[in-house]
């Protein structure tokens, strides 16, 4: 079986992005977004889910990071989409409740073709690093757009605002990768529907 990949690039006044990722990978990243704390929080999301990801992005951060962390979940979100194709034999469901030190958080997401993002996680920070806060969900709400997923993000412990966001990166990729295994008991796409759009 050939590897599902994943090229795209993505220009705008605003961003020019470029994008390659392996769904079948290693766990490898090469990440040049110009956000140091969100380069780490990218990292997460391809070592826990054994993607390969780069990622190049030339943004206004001149203005702030709001342009180049959501293009950057527009493009992944493409991505997911275009590398796993018709989901026929992926197991479509994943799901993880992921520990950091005090922190516990719940990811579970649906390549289910109906996007939705429910986010139930209380910041208090403003900033991490070179990232607003607020840009974790708007990059998640991207992701799952484009990706058409159904996504669900919840924060069931935890006060540290560096441990919650990387929680969470990390328990996405780890979901991720569940949904995206084959499994040779599914027969054309696991739906009674016979498809998942």
């Amino acid at each position: 079986m050939t590897n599902r990949l994943c090229t795209m690039n993505r220009k705008t006044k605003e961003t020019d992005i470029g994008m390659k990722l392996n769904i079948d990978g290693s766990g490898k990243s090469t990440l040049k977004t110009g956000i140091g704390f969100f380069d780490h929080m990218l990292t997460h999301i391809a070592k826990h889910g054994f993607f390969d990801l780069e990622v190049t992005c030339v943004g206004d951060l001149e203005v702030d990071c709001h342009h180049s962390i959501e293009d950057i979940g527009i493009v992944l979100g493409k991505c997911i989409r275009e590398a796993i194709g018709d989901k026929a034999g992926i197991k479509r469901y994943g799901s993880c409740v992921l520990p950091m030190d005090e922190t516990l958080v719940l990811c579970a997401l649906d390549l289910s073709g109906r996007p939705y993002l429910n986010f139930d996680v209380a910041l208090t920070a403003l900033r991490l690093g070179d990232m607003d806060v607020e840009m974790v969900k708007e990059f998640f709400m991207a992701v799952a757009v484009h990706a058409g997923m159904n996504l669900h993000i919840k924060l069931l412990d935890g006060s540290n605002n560096h441990h919650i966001v990387e929680g969470i990166f990390k328990a996405f990729g780890n979901a991720l990768d569940q949904a995206t295994l084959f499994d040779s008991r599914i027969i054309g796409t696991r739906s009674t529907k016979g498809m998942l759009e």
